[in-house]
């Protein structure tokens, strides 16, 4: 048996997988595969319709925020925002927190002046930043709530009166959120939602028009809005696949389910990494994330070992991000803790040989 701890396109439920299969070859008894009917027919309404209730319903997201499935990744909301949020001759401030973070911060200073508040590149990015003030005047304040490179999360929501806008793309639905709180939430789908290929982005409609910029039309999110995200094509089978897990969280029991579940994986690999004198974490303790777990070994010449061990026992995908090294375990929702206690087990054995 294998288990993906893989930190990009990543696990998704085995019963996800069969039925998403089997509508590739017949979807709904249509004769057609998902592959090909229309994004216009009655079919994929259905699909759509189906996908934006269940976010609706499991983030309980409120009347005045509208639900998008977009293209382009979240990279293309780096540029998305800006353009839609930060006035001309305004300025939007950012948290620098990472990798991703420092992307959306390059990205949004081709539109507009930028501040960045904080930034704990100084120590590799192992913790976040809590001692910053945003500016009064900033148009929103963005943050990365999880950097899947360095391990770290932030799970309260920062203070502030601006509006707040996240890139959630690596622990949305994996925990409980007050999508009342923020502005703006954007995630890429392949880490807890559905396969690549499509972007969920919530946004408050109040927000939107008050830039002064012309924008081509596929950048601006109020035409998305008002063709309830049939602007263009769309992914049909990655929103298809998301809502089949969708669901699938859904029958779980939804967020509350979900994240005891998370919480006892991700203490469940952390207790090991503090136990096991072969292995420590990156991240400083307060900020770990849940979602992306990453440890080195103690002595560096143990790491190839290590790795062919894991690769040895079905643990695919350890390998740390190449810009880092070292290892990241990826527990995002359908990892059972079956595939971390494998993990441990690795871990123990791992111990034992050296000794």
């Amino acid at each position: 048996m294998k288990h993906n701890f893989g930190a990009g396109p990543c696990i998704l439920p085995q019963e996800v997988f069969q039925e998403a299969s089997q509508a590739v070859l017949d979807f709904n008894g249509t004769g057609l595969s998902i592959l090909e009917i229309s994004h216009r027919s009655k079919e994929f309404d259905a699909v759509i319709v189906e996908t934006e209730q269940l976010i609706r319903e499991l983030l309980s997201v409120p009347q005045g925020h509208a639900i998008l499935f977009l293209q382009g990744g979240a990279s293309t909301q780096f540029a998305m925002v800006p353009m839609n949020l930060l006035p001309e001759g305004g300025k939007a401030a950012y948290l620098d927190t990472g990798t991703w973070a420092s992307k959306a911060i390059k990205e949004a200073k081709k539109i507009g002046e930028v501040a960045v508040v904080a930034s704990s590149s100084d120590a590799n990015y192992n913790y976040i930043p809590k001692a910053y003030s945003v500016p009064s005047d900033a148009a929103y304040f963005h943050y990365t709530s999880n950097n899947t490179i360095y391990g770290t999360e932030i799970f309260e929501t920062p203070k502030t009166n601006v509006p707040i806008v996240a890139d959630m793309s690596s622990d949305i639905l994996s925990r409980n959120i007050n999508v009342a709180d923020f502005g703006l939430i954007y995630a890429g789908a392949q880490k807890n939602m559905g396969p690549a290929g499509v972007t969920l982005a919530i946004v408050k409609e109040e927000l939107l028009g008050k830039t002064g910029r012309t924008l081509p039309t596929i950048f601006d999110y109020q035409p998305h809005i008002a063709a309830k995200s049939l602007y263009n094509t769309p992914p049909v089978y990655s929103i298809y696949v998301s809502m089949l897990n969708l669901r699938w969280l859904k029958k779980k029991g939804g967020l509350d389910v979900i994240e005891q579940e998370n919480i006892i994986k991700a203490r469940t690999l952390y207790d090991e990494i503090e136990r096991n004198p072969l292995f420590k974490g990156t991240a400083v303790a307060e900020d770990r994330s849940r979602m992306n777990v990453t440890f080195v070994t103690e002595d560096k010449a143990h790491e190839a070992a290590f790795l062919e061990l894991a690769n040895a026992r079905g643990l695919i995908g350890l390998k740390g991000h190449r810009s880092v090294g070292g290892f990241r375990a990826s527990i995002y929702n359908a990892l059972s803790i079956t595939g971390v206690n494998a993990l441990v087990d690795a871990m123990q054995e791992f111990e034992e040989q050296h000794k």
